[in-house]
């Protein structure tokens, strides 16, 4: 709450630095992004992708949306690389993990009812929204869909909910870039982000009604499948083809924050070498020196206010 809070104040803020003076923060804001997203492709990339066959699949994961742009490409990346690793990814079953205790007395039917809650609306949510647009579950539908699709990190939010919020109008491509670089300065996890882009979209309700309601969507399938999922989770996590699976997704996972480096990032952020040097700057201070992202990120907005 205190990071959805701030970020539903700096959305309020924002009409008025894309107006006025505000625009070289704006830039700055978009740089830091970039950094920010190439650290976390960087690290990703090291702990989840440690061998050729994975490295070969983030590549070929990412080559497949950048030629197939859309939202259910990455959809189908992900399902793939899971069946990929599955076949052809090799872990060992797992023996040696800690033992928990036995989930309590009815824990499994209230693990089935929150999975079948979780699917009813992941289905009709995108199907009531076709025969009847313009209405507020428009929003509370994608939000949903990107949380219930997000794997391996909150940076692997940026493409699937860019593809959700820009091509319909909802917030211009540079607000939602200055807003997803200041969310790198809030502490908690990216989803807040969804705060940000409910306060700042065009269709009602907007404001910090519409940062709550796409806080909460984008929240909703996370608590479901964690509830749906813990009961099971000590048999699951034991099994060799349930890894092998797990690891091909998140191979996929690096490959599909590599094209969201590329685009929207980079094609809106770097367009001059002022640009290229301000991003190598605080990709710098992030991944050597390990500077805070918040210091980062106020760091870059201060230079890009006198350069820009």
């Amino acid at each position: 709450m205190p990071s959805a809070i701030a970020l539903i104040l700096f959305g309020y803020g924002t009409d008025m630095m894309v107006r006025g003076e505000g625009v070289g923060w704006i830039h700055g804001l978009k740089v830091v992004a970039v950094s920010v997203v190439a650290q976390a492709v960087w690290n990703m990339a090291v702990s989840l992708c440690p061998d050729r066959p994975r490295q070969t699949m983030a590549l070929l994961s990412a080559l497949t949306v950048l030629s197939w742009r859309s939202t259910l490409s990455q959809i189908v990346v992900i399902i793939v690389a899971g069946i990929a690793g599955w076949k052809i990814l090799h872990s060992e079953r797992s023996t040696d993990l800690p033992k928990k205790p036995d989930p309590p007395a009815g824990s499994h039917t209230r693990a089935v009812i929150a999975l079948v809650i979780f699917f009813i609306l992941l289905i009709l949510l995108p199907f009531y929204t076709s025969f009847f647009p313009g209405t507020p579950l428009d929003v509370v539908s994608s939000f949903y869909r990107v949380g219930s699709l997000v794997f391996g990190g909150g940076h692997v939010v940026l493409p699937l909910i860019q593809a959700e919020v820009v091509p319909p109008g909802w917030v211009t491509n540079d607000v939602f870039l200055a807003g997803y670089g200041a969310a790198q300065a809030v502490p908690g996890p990216l989803f807040t982000f969804a705060a940000f882009l409910g306060t700042v979209m065009a269709p009602q309700p907007h404001g910090w009604v519409g940062g709550m309601i796409c806080l909460a969507s984008i929240y909703l399938p996370s608590f479901l499948l964690l509830m749906g999922v813990l009961p099971f989770w000590d048999s699951l996590r034991t099994r060799a083809g349930v890894r092998s699976a797990l690891n091909g997704v998140n191979a996929a996972v690096v490959g599909l924050l590599l094209t969201a480096l590329y685009d929207p990032l980079w094609t809106s952020a770097i367009l001059s070498m002022k640009d290229f040097a301000l991003a190598l700057t605080c990709f710098g201070l992030l991944a050597i020196l390990k500077i805070p992202p918040w210091v980062i990120v106020i760091f870059a907005v201060s230079v890009s206010f006198f350069l820009y």
